[in-house]
């Protein structure tokens, strides 16, 4: 399985940006996916993730109320609406997906497929 994010980018604080994230390969196993993300001279963080048959979703508690998270359990991809953008969301963000009855909820979660990451800058 292969994840491939994409719509990172520049933007100001207090704007909005969306990234997709889309698997290919194997996928048939694909249960959930999600974001994780690493600031400079930072640990990597959970950031939001959905359950692709149930819906049910994730956030961590710095993005509750301003990012939205969504998955297409056809296509198997997952997008994260930002809006509300603030300097500390600057980081990498990486596109996670587990197999199977795997969920991803938080930062301790098992996820089995990262990535390569989409660079978000908030800036003015």
């Amino acid at each position: 399985v292969q994840l491939q994010a994409s719509g990172g980018g520049l933007v100001q604080p207090g704007g909005s940006l969306r990234v997709s994230c889309a698997a290919s390969g194997r996928t048939f196993s694909i249960y959930s996916m999600g974001w994780f993300r690493q600031a400079p001279g930072k640990e990597r963080e959970f950031v939001s993730a959905v359950s692709l048959t149930t819906s049910s979703t994730y956030y961590a508690d710095s993005v509750k109320g301003r990012f939205t998270i969504s998955g297409d359990n056809t296509k198997k991809m997952v997008y994260l609406q930002m809006n509300s953008l603030k300097f500390e969301d600057t980081a990498v963000y990486y596109c996670a997906a587990t197999s199977w009855s795997g969920i991803i909820r938080d930062s301790s979660s098992r996820v089995d497929y990262w990535g390569k990451g989409t660079q978000v800058t908030v800036s003015s």
